[in-house]
Formats: C-alpha cells, structure tokens, sequence
C-alpha cells in the first residue's frame, strides 16, 4: 500500500511540474548546450541549378527537384509546379510530367485531376542540396531488385 501511494504522489508531482528535468541529462540536441533563444537560424543551403533528373536511392523515392523552387506558390487555388509539369505543359516546358499515381484517390479510383492528397508537391518531392547530414548515416542504394 505504501509502494502505491509513493507512485501515485509521483505520477502527480510529475503531472504538477512535468517530467522534463528527470531526463534533461539524457537529451542531447544537434545544436549542443546553446538554448533555443540564442540560436541563429541557420544558412540556406546552396540549391543546384536545373540539371538533368536526379538519380532516386531507393525504390518508390520520390523525384527530387532539380532546381530551385523558392518563391513556388502551392495552394488551394494554384500549384506553380503544374505550369511546367502538368500533362498539358511538360512537353512545351521540357519537364518531366506528373507521374499517373497522382491521378489516383485512396481507394484506386481514377481521377479526372491531380488526387488531393497529391496536389501539395513539396510533401514529398524536395529540393536537392549540398550539405552535409545531420547524423551520421550508413545508408547504401540497393544495385538491384532480386526477383
């Protein structure tokens, strides 16, 4: 009973004034000791210009982007991705059209339109930068699919 007791004042105190300082010694943030309200924002990275398509690293990756995309205008009213990469406009635009799986609802249902959950680009498809990760990371592409 008084090991129950012990808990339940426990789980209140930490429920009154949080649980964060029991674990500050085991965070560890990638800016290192610096708070929040001091940090700079950081550079922008250096954003390729056009060049030909990315090579993707894994299978059903999404295409990165080739070239900058700052300023693009998404919303619900107008995609500026669509001006080059619509069905309508690749080929005056010399740009790679809106894969076939963006025409498709949840339920496989073919699409006059862009799919909703496909009209917002950037969710998936990014800029390519020059920057070093984050973490470290051993990552290799596979070379081939083995049947």
């Amino acid at each position: 009973m008084k090991k129950e007791k012990l808990f339940v004042a426990a789980i209140m105190m930490s429920m009154v004034f949080g649980t964060s300082h029991l674990f500050a010694d085991q965070l560890k943030s990638l800016r290192g000791l610096t708070p929040i309200e001091e940090t700079k924002a950081p550079s922008l990275k250096k954003i390729q210009n056009d060049r030909e398509p990315i090579e993707r690293d894994y299978v059903q990756q999404p295409p990165l982007v080739p070239h900058k995309i700052q300023g693009y205008k998404i919303n619900k009213k107008f995609n500026k991705c669509l001006t080059c990469h619509s069905w309508a406009n690749y080929k005056e635009a010399g740009a790679t059209k809106i894969s076939q799986t963006h025409f498709s609802d949840r339920d496989n249902h073919v699409l006059a339109n862009i799919a909703p959950r496909r009209y917002f680009c950037t969710q998936c498809h990014v800029p390519q930068v020059s920057s070093k990760p984050l973490v470290e990371n051993t990552f290799t592409p596979i070379k081939t699919i083995k049947h």
